[in-house]
């Protein structure tokens, strides 16, 4: 099934993102965490895909092993950075030789190798990439990123709308927000994609804060994100990493509770491959399965 006939049926949907494992103990601890997730009943889960395509055999491993393993609908994160138009062919056409018929296409980080230079008939942006694969394989479904507090490469911000746009308009399906601390972020950036003409459905990712340590490396990954000081007074209260983590969960239970209140149209959780945080939002939340939001 494509996330577009989920999203059709299914009046707020619940997904979750895990990353590739770089060792055999890291894949068994993310089949234990998939395996305590599997009860939530997500609506899709995705898998990420490295700076520069650094991961794209391991991505690719565990779409499969998921595909063959679970009933889980997965969806493939793909960029275009470092790669040329004849490996984004081939591995799209794998995809859909093996009917994983659900791409995320985004533009990608550059290779942190600077060795490493872009394929020469690459694509230099997410809507090229958007274009290319609905073009070869119209059955696609497309998601593509957005950002609530701003592209950090794009400062001007009604350009970065358009640019979104052009990403909707060239065929993609539905749009997943980078994480986000303030939901009135979300919500500005919501009806910003609407005056642009934007009508997609937008699917808001949630992360937990749950070490400060692991906190300033959020803020690291995810250029231009905004940590509240109200978010930032809460951890700083917490004297332990347990503590940050149950101040964290709380912190994003509530930014979930107040999106569901609001008709969200979806939650995107980056679980970093674990699941007792996810757990735990879904049970403050009185949620049991995201079967509950079925239409």
């Amino acid at each position: 099934m494509t996330v577009k006939e989920i999203l059709d049926k299914t009046r707020i949907t619940f997904s979750f993102e895990f990353f590739p494992p770089k060792t055999e103990q890291g894949w068994d601890n993310l089949f234990h965490s998939i395996a305590d997730l599997m009860p939530l009943k997500p609506s899709w889960v995705s898998v990420t895909y490295g700076a520069g395509g650094s991961t794209r055999d391991r991505t690719h491993d565990l779409i499969m092993r998921i595909k063959k393993e679970t009933d889980l609908t997965a969806v493939a994160h793909l960029t275009c950075v470092g790669s040329s138009r004849e490996e984004i062919a081939d591995i799209v056409d794998r995809y859909v030789e093996n009917n994983i018929l659900n791409i995320l296409a985004l533009g990608g980080d550059p290779p942190k190798d600077a060795t490493l230079k872009p394929a020469q008939d690459g694509f230099r942006y997410a809507t090229e990439l958007v274009e290319f694969i609905k073009s070869r394989h119209s059955q696609i479904c497309i998601g593509v990123a957005g950002f609530p507090e701003g592209h950090p490469a794009t400062p001007n911000r009604l350009l970065e709308i358009e640019y979104l746009k052009a990403k909707v308009d060239a065929g993609a399906d539905y749009i997943i927000t980078q994480l986000f601390f303030d939901n009135r972020d979300f919500y500005d950036f919501c009806e910003r994609c609407r005056l642009s003409g934007i009508d997609s459905p937008i699917i808001a990712g949630i992360m937990p804060v749950l070490t400060k340590k692991g906190m300033y490396r959020m803020v690291d990954l995810a250029a231009g994100v905004r940590l509240p000081a109200r978010l930032l007074k809460l951890v700083s209260r917490a004297d332990s990493d347990d503590y940050v983590a149950k101040a964290g969960v709380h912190w994003a239970s509530e930014q979930v509770r107040d999106l569901l209140d609001n008709d969200v149209r979806g939650i995107h959780f980056y679980t970093l491959n674990k699941s007792p945080a996810t757990i735990q939002i879904y049970e403050s939340l009185g949620v049991r399965t995201s079967e509950q939001f079925l239409l």
